[in-house]
């Protein structure tokens, strides 16, 4: 068993590794399904973490896998982010806590082959810590990341109250949503870590889109099964997961789909800052905007709530839109 990134044996040794997540057909009889036959539930949430448990190959330099049986050719942004950061804090004194990261996605990652990454210790001071990461492919950069950690100190508090929404509960479940529709989008295909439900309809929802400029895409979601009390483990799911809708609202301010066989759509840099303590297994509000979109490039902004409209962590993101 490999050593855990976030300080302690904690779920990987209450679990068995999960060799088979990521196939689409066939599932072994071991995963829960949903009521769409796509797999869910504690299982899968479990192969995700064990994901995110990198081997050490020396100090400072750490070894990734993508899913076996995930047949996609690119690696899932989301992933190489989740992965460097789980790098950059297992350098890192435990009495600090994630902040803010700053990456960019240099070329596009291969999903059958390993990812290595190294860690560059930039600073140590007493109340700060900040760490690079670069992840290798094939001997070329194909991702970096710039991570700051800071002890916990008082100081003011305040926060933009989040919006006022349905109750995740009285939603339908992402499998009810994808009933019908006719281009839910690959994702919606794979194996489900965690329980989404959109409270905006989802951009790949209707047969044809009209343009709405100016609206939000918002979505609860929590993880789905238990997850142990680590800090760092539940901001690197919360960046996992950050990258998988964050360019929706930059669609629907234009009536097309992220399915369109005429777009080309590829995220280009990503950034957030981690305001409060962050539970991924509590229900979490995903609201996304689009700033601008220009030059064949559009911006995301998303904000995360927890369930009392208290604002914990915002992301931006600026992703290659091109039309064909």
């Amino acid at each position: 068993m490999l050593d855990s990134p976030f300080g302690g044996p904690g779920i990987f040794a209450l679990r068995p590794r999960l060799l088979n997540y990521g196939r689409r057909v066939n599932q072994p009889p071991q995963f829960d399904l949903d009521t769409d036959g796509v797999p869910r539930g504690q299982k899968v949430l479990d192969a995700l973490v064990s994901l995110l448990d990198l081997q050490r190959i020396e100090d400072n330099i750490y070894r990734g896998f993508s899913f076996p049986g995930d047949t996609r050719a690119r690696v899932f942004g989301g992933q190489v982010a989740s992965q460097a950061l789980v790098a950059a804090g297992r350098t890192v004194p435990k009495d600090r806590r994630v902040h803010s990261l700053h990456a960019y996605f240099l070329r596009p990652g291969d999903n059958q082959a390993p990812i290595v990454y190294q860690v560059e210790r930039t600073r140590d001071g007493k109340s700060f810590t900040t760490r690079r990461v670069i992840a290798i492919q094939h001997g070329q950069t194909i991702f970096s990341l710039s991570a700051s950690f800071q002890v916990d100190e008082p100081g003011f508090d305040h926060c933009l109250p989040g919006p006022e929404v349905a109750d995740p509960e009285a939603l339908p479940t992402l499998a009810e949503q994808v009933v019908g529709s006719t281009h839910p989008g690959l994702w919606a295909q794979t194996p489900r870590p965690f329980d989404l439900r959109y409270v905006t309809e989802p951009s790949w929802k209707s047969a044809v889109q009209q343009p709405k400029p100016g609206a939000h895409s918002q979505i609860w979601f929590r993880a789905d099964g238990e997850l142990p009390n680590d800090d760092l483990l539940h901001v690197c799911l919360l960046a996992y997961l950050s990258d998988l809708t964050l360019l929706d609202a930059i669609m629907v301010n234009h009536g097309v789909k992220i399915s369109d066989g005429n777009l080309q759509v590829a995220s280009l840099d990503h950034a957030m800052w981690f305001h409060r303590p962050i539970r991924v297994d509590q229900w979490l509000l995903y609201d996304i905007a689009s700033p601008s979109a220009s030059g064949a490039r559009g911006l995301g902004l998303g904000s995360f709530y927890n369930k009392q409209g208290v604002l914990i962590a915002t992301a931006f993101q600026e992703g290659l839109v091109r039309q064909r």
